[in-house]
């Protein structure tokens, strides 16, 4: 039976010709030329306005040929300027499979992509697209943009400065760019004059002074950001990114109540009908706001309106079967038994080590790498993606035609017993490259959330890296997750039960690893380093195996910028306000309770109660 049900997505398409065509079948592009007279009307149609007219066109003339090229753009740019992000999406992937080298569509493929945090597969675009157009300035830039926000900004102010080569007369964006991407380097006073030269050049491009004003308020530079945000709000009046980066300010300014009054509490725009043009990061803040002066109801409303709305606006859903098809081959695959028949590899001589500082995000790992980033012998790397890199270079460089983690069992041919070496020095020769190792330092930290998804792996690497696991009440992780929007943990941040999906899951497969890896592994409580800081770090210190140093209870006065949404949290000196904070939202966490409450009683932890002794106790 023919199937003649429209396609989810939303294009008005039967599903028969959107997204459960068969690309194989697709007629070639000259079969349909007698049909370019339909493509001419519905284009001229839309440029004259009359989208409904355009859409009911290009919808026969793809039903009659669903593998044209312009049918498909003309729909892909209808859905997208009426918000059909999920059609929109369809229709441009569509548009890249059958015609990989059309650089327009990659383009616009990896900027959507890039709009909704799916970095990984953003950058396969972005390169594909470096090469379809080495010589594009556009390109390069593309391939700048992705590579920032995947925390590889060394690699892509290589590609920034490659548009500034190749581009004919100033480039006052691209120069904006860099200045954010050095921004994210910790690279602050080059970034400034960057964009000084930038607004120099075209003074009124809201992003570019928008950028100036986080990186001000990110260096604690508050009354120049601002200053820069008045000029901001001159430009475009009433701009939501210019009022949510005000709020944030006003924020750090401990003036939660005018920050809040930006956010549609107590001033223009207030009510139901403002609060409703809120974003996914206006509502959140909103939210965070709203917890500081203690009104936790509407804060977890906040929370919970800003989820929805990510969704609403085509973030991504939780990809759990790809999370818990990982996990189950590491379970399968990092046994006691087959790890007695593996080599390690050596340590390599004349170059700092990486600290592992693992934990699911939000539990305090920020705060760990602050405090340790003080010491002289620690430099910090931050969130170092190099892991994940091994992980998918594996099969090439083992000459395997498994993935990870079964590529490892080509480590027991014999020309390949020296493969644990070479996957080591990548990453090393990575970090080295990426010039955060200070002089005189021994160590540098990694702290890439849920780089205990690979304790396997590290433990192969770097048998005798100390691997710092951050422990926190598995609730307040979860309040905390749900207050941000994250993608780390395939996209598990995206609803309360998917956020505790992942973390038992990974709490899990970190069990395991316990149970059948040899690490220099040591738990370590958030709760314990509010409650005791000097204890803590001196543990901490010993453990690793340098000499205590003081000034590492001082993390606040540690000038260099934590690229993390907890930058702003540890410039502050240690607060326990965060801790057992979601006693004030048991309410509304009641859906999750069940499914958490094994690992919260396994780590020690328990609901509703707070006592010290209860609190104190180790992980086993």
């Amino acid at each position: 039976m023919i199937d003649l049900t429209f396609c989810g997505c939303g294009s008005g398409l039967r599903r028969l010709r959107c997204c459960g065509l068969d690309l194989a079948g697709i007629s070639p592009a000259e079969a349909s030329a007698v049909l370019s007279p339909m493509a001419a009307a519905a284009s001229a149609a839309l440029d004259a306005g009359d989208k409904a007219g355009a859409e009911a066109q290009i919808r026969q003339l793809l039903e009659l040929a669903p593998g044209r090229e312009d049918a498909l753009i003309l729909l892909y740019r209808i859905s997208r300027e009426a918000g059909r992000w999920a059609a929109a999406e369809a229709l441009i992937r569509r548009v890249v499979a059958i015609n990989p080298n059309n650089f327009w569509a990659t383009n616009e493929l990896t900027l959507l992509l890039l709009g909704k945090g799916a970095l990984p597969e953003a950058e396969l675009h972005a390169r594909n697209a470096v090469r379809i157009a080495p010589k594009s300035p556009q390109a390069h830039n593309l391939m700048g943009l992705v590579l920032t926000e995947a925390n590889r900004p060394q690699i892509g102010e290589y590609h920034y400065r490659q548009v500034l080569a190749l581009a004919d007369g100033d480039e006052p964006i691209t120069l904006a760019n860099l200045a954010w991407n050095l921004k994210t380097q910790g690279r602050m006073e080059e970034a400034r004059r960057l964009y000084g030269e930038s607004i120099r050049l075209k003074p009124d491009i809201l992003q570019t002074v928008l950028g100036w004003a986080r990186l001000e308020e990110a260096d604690r530079k508050f009354e120049a950001a601002l200053d820069l945000l008045d000029k901001a709000e001159a430009i475009e009046p009433n701009n939501p990114s210019v009022g949510l980066t005000r709020a944030t300010v006003l924020a750090r300014l401990n003036r939660p109540e005018a920050a809040l009054a930006l956010l549609g509490e107590g001033g223009p725009g207030a009510g139901d009908a403002g609060r409703a043009q809120l974003g996914p990061a206006e509502l959140s803040e909103k939210g965070r706001l709203l917890d500081r002066l203690g009104r936790h109801d509407e804060a977890f409303a906040a929370y919970d309106a800003g989820k929805k709305r990510a969704l609403e606006m085509g973030a991504r859903r939780y990809l759990s079967d790809a999370a818990r098809d990982l996990t189950v081959r590491n379970m399968g695959f990092f046994t006691s038994r087959r790890l007695t028949t593996l080599p390690r590899a050596s340590v390599r001589p004349g170059m700092a080590q990486p600290i592992f500082i693992v934990g699911f995000p939000r539990s305090g790992t920020t705060l760990i790498e602050q405090t340790l980033s003080v010491h002289p012998r620690i430099s910090a790397g931050d969130e170092l993606p190099f892991i994940n890199d091994v992980t998918q270079i594996m099969p090439r460089l083992l000459a395997s035609p498994l993935s990870y983690p079964e590529a490892l069992a080509e480590l027991w041919m014999g020309d390949q017993r020296d493969g644990l070496d070479e996957l080591r020095d990548y990453y090393l020769n990575r970090a080295a490259k990426s010039g955060f190792i200070e002089d005189g330092a021994d160590w540098f930290t990694d702290k890439m959330p849920l780089n205990e998804t690979h304790l396997g792996l590290i433990s192969l690497l770097f048998p005798e890296s100390p691997i710092i696991h951050v422990v926190r009440h598995p609730l307040d992780v979860l309040l905390s997750v749900y207050a941000n929007h994250l993608t780390h943990g395939f996209f598990c941040a995206a609803e309360m039960e998917s956020i505790a999906q992942h973390y038992v899951l990974t709490a899990d497969l970190i069990a395991h690893y316990k149970d059948n890896l040899a690490m220099r592994y040591l738990p370590v409580r958030y709760e314990d380093m509010v409650t005791d800081q000097e204890r803590s770090v001196r543990k901490i210190l010993g453990f690793i195996g340098v000499e205590y140093d003081a000034e590492c209870l001082r993390f606040e006065q540690n000038t260099r910028y934590a690229r993390t949404a907890s930058y702003a949290q540890v410039t502050e000196k240690l607060y326990g306000r965060s801790r057992l904070r979601y006693r004030h939202y048991v309410e509304h966490l009641r859906p999750v309770l069940e499914m958490l409450g094994p690992v919260i009683d396994r780590l020690g932890y328990s609901v509703d109660d707070a006592s010290e002794e209860r609190l104190s106790r180790r992980i086993a």
